[in-house]
Formats: C-alpha cells, sequence, structure tokens
C-alpha cells in the first residue's frame, strides 16, 4: 500500500469520526442555547479536555514544532506565553465570565452596559480576532494536506471550510464541544507518541536531545537569543505580552466557560485544561529539536519556509508512513476542532449580538435566531477560506499571536476594566475595544510582515496600553452620562455586577427565578 493510501486512509476516518458526532449532536442542537452553549450542560472534566482542545491549535502542533526546529529557543517563546497565559485566565476572569455572561463575550459585557453600541464594539472584536485565527488554522490545513495528499494548497483549504461549516451548521456547540474532546485525547496520545519516539533516540535523556543541538546547530539553539538592537528586544516583550494576556480575551475561549452550569464547574475545568496544555507544552522543544537533528532543517525548510510541516515529516523519519499518517491525522483533527470553535464564536457574536441585539433589538424569534446563526457560520467560512489563500507562507504560530495581539487589546481592558472598575462606563466599553481593536489591526499592517512601516512585528506592547488609557479615558470624560445611563436603567451599578461576578448567581438562573410562578403562601 502506497504512503499516500495510508494517509488518505487515516484523514478518511477522523473525517468518518467528526461526522458521526456531527451527526449525533445534530439531533441536539435543535434551539440557541444548545446551538451556542451547549444548552450549559457539560461536565467540568469534559469542558477542561474541550479547552485544551479548543485552546491546543495548529500553531501549538505545527507552528511551535517548525519554530523551535528552524530558529531554537526563540520559537519555545510560543509555549512559555500560551502556558502562562492560562495563569491569567484562572485567577482573573474564569468564574465573572462565567457568571456574567449568556452566549457571548459580548453578553458578559451587556449584563452591566444595556447599549447596542457595547455590543456591536463587541461583535466587531470578536469577529476580527477569530478571523486572525482562523487564517492561521487553514493554512495550517493547507501545508498538511498538501504535503500528505498531493492536493493543491486551495484545493486543502477549501476541504476544511466545508467541513467545519457543515460542523457548525448542522451540530452547533454540542458537536464543537465532543469534537474538541476527541481531538485533545488524539493528540495529547499523539504528541507522547512522537516524544517518547525521539526520546529513544538519544537513551530516553533530554539532556542529550539539547547537547547534539548545541554541538550541530550552534549554541544560539539553545539559548535565548540576545536582542539584536533596541527594537528587537522591545518585539520580543511585545509578543509575550500579547500571548501572556491575549488568552483572557479570545472570544472561542471565553465561551467555553458558558457551556457548564456553574462557575464552580469553570474554574475546575480551566484547571484540568491547565495541566494537559502544561503537559504538551512541555514536549514541544523535544518534537521541535528533534525534527531539527533527525529531518534537517534545510530539509523541514524545503518543504515548507515556515516550518509548518516538521512534525508530521518527524513522524515520518522516526515511524514510516504509518506514523507519518497518524501524526498528520491528529494534526488535522486539531485543526478541525479549533476551527469549529473559531466560527461558532464569530458567527454568534454576529447572530447573537448584532443581528438579534441590534439590528432587531432583541426581538428576533428563537427560529430567526437560528437560521440567522446557520449564515452567519457560512459566511464566516467563506471568509477564512478566501483570506487563507493569501496567507500560505506565514508560520501559523505568528499569525496566531496577532490574534492574541488583538485580543490582549481590545477585550483584555475592557473585561478587566467591567469586572474590577467601579466608575467604568458605557462610552469606557466602547472606547477601549474600538481603539484596541483599530490600533491593533492598523500597526499589523504597517508592521515589517507587510508594508513595513512600523518597526515591531507585533505590536501588542503599543496597543494594548492604548486599550487601557481608551477604557480610561473615555470613561473619566463622560462621568456625567454615565449617572444618566443609572438612572435610565442603560447601566447596571458596579456593587450589583460584583455581586453578580462573585456569589454564582448567573444570569441564565436569574431569568429562570423570575419566570418562576410565585410559591403560594403556606396555611397553617
Amino acid at each position: 500500500m502506497s504512503d499516500r493510501a495510508i494517509a488518505t486512509i487515516f484523514f478518511v476516518l477522523i473525517i468518518a469520526l467528526t461526522l458521526g458526532i456531527t451527526a449525533w449532536a445534530a439531533r441536539r442542537n435543535k434551539d440557541t442555547a444548545h446551538h451556542y452553549v451547549a444548552g450549559g450542560e457539560i461536565k467540568g472534566w469534559q469542558n477542561g479536555l474541550a479547552i485544551s482542545g479548543d485552546y491546543l491549535s495548529a500553531a501549538s502542533f505545527l507552528g511551535i514544532a517548525g519554530a523551535i526546529a528552524l530558529t531554537g529557543f526563540s520559537g519555545f517563546f510560543f509555549s512559555i506565553g500560551y502556558l502562562v497565559a492560562y495563569l491569567v485566565v484562572l485567577l482573573l476572569v474564569a468564574e465573572p465570565l462565567r457568571n456574567l455572561g449568556k452566549y457571548t463575550f459580548a453578553d458578559m459585557l451587556a449584563a452591566r452596559f444595556n447599549l447596542r453600541g457595547v455590543r456591536s464594539a463587541a461583535a466587531l472584536s470578536t469577529i476580527a480576532i477569530s478571523t486572525f485565527y482562523m487564517i492561521a488554522q487553514m493554512v495550517g490545513a493547507g501545508a498538511l494536506i498538501e504535503l500528505l495528499l498531493g492536493l493543491p494548497y486551495v484545493a486543502s483549504v477549501v476541504i476544511i471550510g466545508v467541513l467545519m461549516t457543515v460542523y457548525i451548521v448542522a451540530g452547533g456547540m454540542v458537536a464543537t464541544t465532543w469534537i474538541q474532546i476527541v481531538k485533545a485525547v488524539l493528540l495529547i496520545s499523539g504528541t507522547l507518541a512522537l516524544s517518547v519516539a525521539v526520546l529513544a533516540q538519544f537513551g530516553f535523556n533530554p539532556v542529550a536531545i539539547f547537547n547534539r543541538v548545541e554541538a550541530e546547530l550552534g549554541p544560539e539553539m539553545v539559548l535565548p537569543p540576545p536582542p539584536e538592537g533596541f527594537v528587537s528586544g522591545i518585539d520580543v516583550v511585545s509578543l509575550n505580552l500579547a500571548l501572556v494576556f491575549g488568552t483572557a480575551g479570545l472570544p472561542h475561549i471565553l465561551m467555553r466557560f458558558l457551556t457548564v452550569p456553574d462557575a464552580k464547574t469553570a474554574r475546575n475545568s480551566i484547571i484540568i485544561a491547565t495541566w494537559i496544555i502544561g503537559l504538551f507544552y512541555l514536549m514541544t522543544p523535544i518534537m521541535g529539536y528533534g525534527a531539527a537533528l533527525l529531518v534537517g532543517q534545510d530539509v523541514i525548510a524545503e518543504q515548507n519556509p515556515a516550518g509548518n510541516t516538521a512534525a508530521p515529516q518527524l513522524a515520518g523519519e522516526l515511524g514510516g508512513p504509518i506514523f507519518l499518517a497518524f501524526i498528520s491525522a491528529v494534526a488535522f483533527a486539531t485543526i478541525v476542532a479549533v476551527v469549529a470553535g473559531l466560527v461558532i464564536a464569530a458567527s454568534s457574536a454576529f447572530a447573537h449580538d448584532f443581528y438579534t441585539n441590534v439590528i432587531r433589538g432583541g426581538e428576533a424569534s428563537e427560529q430567526e435566531q437560528f437560521r440567522a446563526a446557520r449564515i452567519a457560520a457560512v459566511a464566516v467560512s467563506l471568509g477564512a477560506m478566501f483570506l487563507a489563500i493569501f496567507a500560505r507562507d506565514f508560520n501559523v504560530s505568528f499569525l496566531v499571536a496577532l490574534a492574541f495581539a488583538v485580543a490582549a487589546s481590545a477585550n483584555v481592558p475592557t473585561i478587566l476594566f467591567t469586572i474590577f472598575w467601579r466608575r467604568f462606563n458605557t462610552a469606557g466599553a466602547i472606547a477601549g475595544i474600538l481603539t484596541g481593536l483599530i490600533s491593533c489591526i492598523v500597526l499589523i499592517i504597517l508592521s515589517p510582515n507587510i508594508l513595513d512601516v512600523f518597526p515591531l512585528a507585533n505590536p501588542a506592547i503599543i496597543s494594548m496600553p492604548l486599550g487601557f488609557a481608551a477604557c480610561y479615558l473615555g470613561t473619566i470624560l463622560t462621568g456625567e452620562a454615565a449617572e444618566r445611563e443609572m438612572a435610565e436603567g442603560k447601566q447596571i451599578s458596579y456593587d450589583e455586577i460584583y455581586v453578580r461576578a462573585n456569589t454564582g448567581i448567573t444570569r441564565v438562573e436569574e431569568e429562570l427565578r423570575e419566570a418562576a410562578p410565585a410559591e403560594e403562601p403556606r396555611t397553617t
């Protein structure tokens, strides 16, 4: 049997498994609550696996391994930033978001600021972040399928786009959650198998790998690279700011906190996810350095200049076509699961936040909202496919880092001020989101990667402080407007928000209590 036939069998098995999950989930995806957040019925351990499945993307499995293989320790910065980021989520965001939110990131802000402008800004931010992230996954998918099946890059991107559209339109968040759970199990199993295979080549001594890399490829491969100048040093700091803080603002990760029944379960699921993610990132240097030594940097770069195929090439070198096909299928499942989460986040932002609550003023019927969510999923998928075709030669970890920069600049300042600042108001929320979003995207366009006008590759060190400053100035300069909003019921007091965010009484529970009939007085 040819190598390509073996690879095709593995890919078909993954597609069949995910479509089977989607068919099962489609019977449960009958209303907006299940479509957006799986009805809030996911258990803690399930959500922990799903979060890790959502978070460990093509950037982690393909991009980081390739970055380490080609650039050494500088590629490991991604692993450090992604892992530390989850501590920020755990300590600051998980429980308050679960208590204040309902379906989307914008619901959390709307819990305090009941105005259409806030929802519109939050929806715009969600769509922009999800688009950057989706492009990265599609680029990784295109490179992978091109390597294994010999299909043209454009055809590979289209295949992924069609599949993710089917998953979301038919199965919604229920299908997405279980695909992510299966993907997390496969990814950890595949990464562990690949790492053990590499370690076996060096007597199961990780230190021997580093010594060999230093001897053959140079000491700069195993040491933090000294900044080449002031701008280079600032760029490293900027990248790590984006990675550490960006996770707390990623819409598809934030939505996962709303799929569980209460805040305690959300916190427990984050703890489980952190252990899984930590285990994975401990293995990325083994895979990256193993690929550099056993496959060769020139061979990796020849196949894909950004290094996105290093892990599958390493599997082929160590285990032949069957191991190569298995690892590639795991990477494919990784991409499919993450893209599904991104599509549902972006389509929910448009359908629930913008269409239902802004355009229709909250008056859209259940069926109308459901239909809008599905149409939005198709539109988001088409947009991501189109953009990914032009981003073929970018490293996927770099592309994801840009999504983190946008999230850190636009969403994180607004989230933190909403939870922790008493005076924060609607004008500050809108100003913070739009300033962080627009400044970050403009600086990305001006960066060396596109127009080469702005010197930093990652703009978070500039755009993130601008987001915080806009939140502060927007609030300070419109203090009287906030008081009017409070009097008119358009803004809820900070004291009430603080109680909601920290007592475990969620908005959904409040709505159920309000809808329940009053108890009859007892007679004696």
